[in-house]
């Protein structure tokens, strides 16, 4: 393996105060306001819905404090209001993706951002900057992870965000070089988050970003105090690749990958979720769809065979039993077999689709699917999926996808995530606030402070 020339962090650090934010691309501001507005819009959802009622409890328990939550009951201290806002964005697996390198970035970023930017008092246009360089951080690492992370049961969005989210809050918070570092440090010791949920499809995977978050801030705060941590977060022999990645040769990958940081620019590159799913299951949803559409009657089907790329079949195929039979609706969520009857019985995959358990149309034909791993694929820079219908009367029809739609080579319109936001947000806000969050984050630099989001996001909820 190449050794790292020196301390990655401190590399980190380095680059990212060369970065002035005011000179990100115009272009990237925008890809990354919108990805913002749509994170907030999906976490506004989920506060209408089950999975977000946990995060509401622990809000009403918390201690008050000045940032905004996106359940709209009281503001809460930096922390618990980065974990707060970042579960309920990560609750309904309706969050932004990098597909290539795997991460749910403003999940975890966009609630630390927030969080510290409000308590601090930075500016909507530093926050924005924080935001933009952390996710270019954050693909990065996953870039040189190449897939270690989540083949060893870790998400990687919460075992590398906080590590992230610690430069991020140093960074508002005004923090000196060897404090950053510092920070980075302290965060290994708190990164977690590992897929045995999807053992029973608990909703505690949304969790994780949002324990990154307020992790992140903590750290940030610790390393201010003068807790130090080790300078050898990223390649030290127990530090982030090596503990959760197991790839000694990932530390001289990301040195590679930083050395274009703040010039190259990877946020156009990432995905809006137009699905409220695993984002693996997309590409299936939609070629069901068009099936569906040749087809007419579910009943007609005979059985189905699906063909998926081996990196992605251990979440949403195996066990294959356990997912042709999930317990929970939210399950379906991560259950190929299920989510592509549902889209030919139902007509439709939506927020409703994971309300309640499915049902047994649903279930019968799930149990007449089989999968095998597709042979070539381009996973997980493309999310493929080739989808076989042998109907009753002999007849075999299929559909394939070359990637998911709202993927770098398949993008979707400004007016398309802006449709979504509108949707999500209906179900809890009323006209006026909706518009108010929008004017926000589309014309972000018009804002002095983050007044007008806050008392949009306390305006009064609308009753189910």
């Amino acid at each position: 393996m190449s050794a790292v020339t020196h301390h990655l962090a401190r590399q980190l650090v380095n680059r990212w105060k060369a970065v002035d934010g005011s000179l990100v691309p115009p272009d990237v501001r925008g890809f990354a306001a919108l990805h913002c507005l749509d994170a907030m819009g999906v976490g506004i959802a989920a506060s209408s819905l089950e999975q977000g009622q946990p995060y509401g409890r622990y809000t009403e328990q918390a201690a008050a404090g000045p940032v905004s939550t996106l359940n709209g009951i009281k503001g809460l201290d930096a922390s618990d209001a980065a974990l707060v806002n970042g579960g309920l964005i990560h609750s309904l697996e309706y969050d932004d993706t990098h597909t290539e390198s795997i991460v749910h970035g403003s999940a975890v970023l966009l609630p630390a951002a927030m969080a510290v930017a409000q308590a601090v008092g930075s500016s909507p246009a530093a926050m924005l900057a924080a935001y933009i360089k952390g996710y270019e951080c954050l693909i990065r690492i996953g870039l040189a992870g190449q897939g270690g992370f989540q083949r060893h049961g870790f998400q990687i969005t919460s075992v590398a965000g906080t590590l992230v989210t610690a430069l991020m809050a140093c960074d508002l918070m005004g923090a000196e070089e060897d404090q950053c570092v510092d920070a980075m440090g302290i965060a290994l010791s708190q990164s977690s988050g590992v897929f045995e949920f999807l053992s029973n499809g608990s909703s505690v995977k949304s969790m994780h970003p949002g324990w990154s978050a307020h992790a992140g801030v903590v750290a940030a705060r610790l390393a201010m105090a003068g807790l130090h941590g080790p300078q050898t977060s990223f390649e030290g022999q127990r530090g982030l690749f090596m503990a959760f990645a197991r790839d000694p040769a990932a530390p001289a990958r990301l040195e590679m990958q930083l050395s274009d940081f703040g010039t190259q620019w990877h946020l156009g590159d990432v995905a809006f979720k137009l699905v409220p799913s695993c984002h693996y299951l997309h590409s299936f949803v939609e070629a069901a769809g068009e099936l569906a559409d040749q087809i007419g009657d579910a009943a007609q089907i005979e059985r189905i065979h699906l063909k998926i790329a081996e990196g992605a079949a251990p979440i949403v195929c195996e066990p294959w039993e356990s997912k042709q039979r999930p317990e929970t609706g939210h399950a379906i969520r991560w259950s190929l077999p299920v989510i592509t009857a549902a889209r030919l019985v139902e007509g439709k995959v939506d927020l409703d689709t994971f309300a309640n358990s499915p049902s047994q149309p649903v279930l019968d034909l799930a149990a007449r699917t089989t999968w095998e791993p597709l042979q070539p694929n381009r996973f997980p820079r493309y999310f493929e999926a080739d989808v076989q219908c042998v109907l009753r009367d002999g007849r075999v029809l299929g559909v394939s996808k070359d990637d998911v739609l709202g993927n770098a080579s398949r993008p979707v319109s400004a007016e398309k995530v802006l449709e979504k936001f509108e949707a999500n947000a209906a179900r809890s806000l009323a006209a006026v606030a909706i518009k108010q969050i929008i004017d926000f984050w589309l014309h972000i630099d018009n804002h002095s402070d983050f007044g007008l989001l806050a008392n949009s996001l306390m305006a009064p909820r609308l009753t189910p």
